[in-house]
């Protein structure tokens, strides 16, 4: 159910903060944006993902970050499922850059909305999860725009920024990288 609420009451606003249903709000050029909670299979695959590629961004001086929000001023932001960003890009508010974002997929989500913010925040890849299918898109800034990347033969995207491969096998993710691998 999508609800547009022109004016929301301060007393809904506190409630959602005093609950912590906040978290993932957004603000779009001054318009939140609410977020619900994501499900089982997202929290899964985001988990799984990060479990596994969270350590390769770290080896490549890079900073992994869940649902940390993605600022072009206080009220302009998006909050990717997760990021990674180099040390200079972090901010107290959370970061104001970040080399590489990933989505993942949720019914009804803004996901394809945000592309234009992710480029314009110098945004080099974004990948698109879709938990369900064991799959990826890649999204990858060329001219300052993030454009979808075909996938090799075989069905792979290769991360130039993570260093790693993504393919569907079997319906699951499976991820590569120099010296490994790992089904997500």
């Amino acid at each position: 159910m999508r609800v547009v609420m022109l004016d929301a009451p301060q007393e809904l606003l506190d409630e959602r903060r005093r609950l912590g249903q906040d978290v993932r709000d957004e603000m779009w050029d001054g318009v939140l944006h609410m977020v619900p909670p994501p499900g089982d299979p997202h929290q899964e695959f985001g988990i799984e993902f990060m479990l596994v590629v969270g350590p390769i961004a770290k080896r490549l001086g890079l900073l992994p970050r869940y649902e940390t929000g993605l600022f072009r001023t206080d009220t302009d932001y998006r909050v990717p499922d997760q990021m990674f960003c180099r040390p200079e890009q972090r901010s107290k508010r959370g970061a104001e850059g970040a080399d590489v974002v990933l989505e993942i997929r949720s019914k009804d989500d803004e996901t394809y909305a945000k592309i234009d913010f992710y480029s314009e925040r110098g945004v080099r890849e974004m990948l698109v999860a879709h938990p369900e299918e064991g799959r990826v898109e890649l999204l990858r800034s060329v001219g300052g725009r993030l454009i979808p990347m075909q996938p090799g033969p075989d069905g792979e995207h290769t991360s130039e920024v993570l260093g790693i491969a993504l393919r569907t096998v079997d319906g699951k993710l499976e991820i590569t990288w120099d010296g490994g691998s790992a089904v997500v």
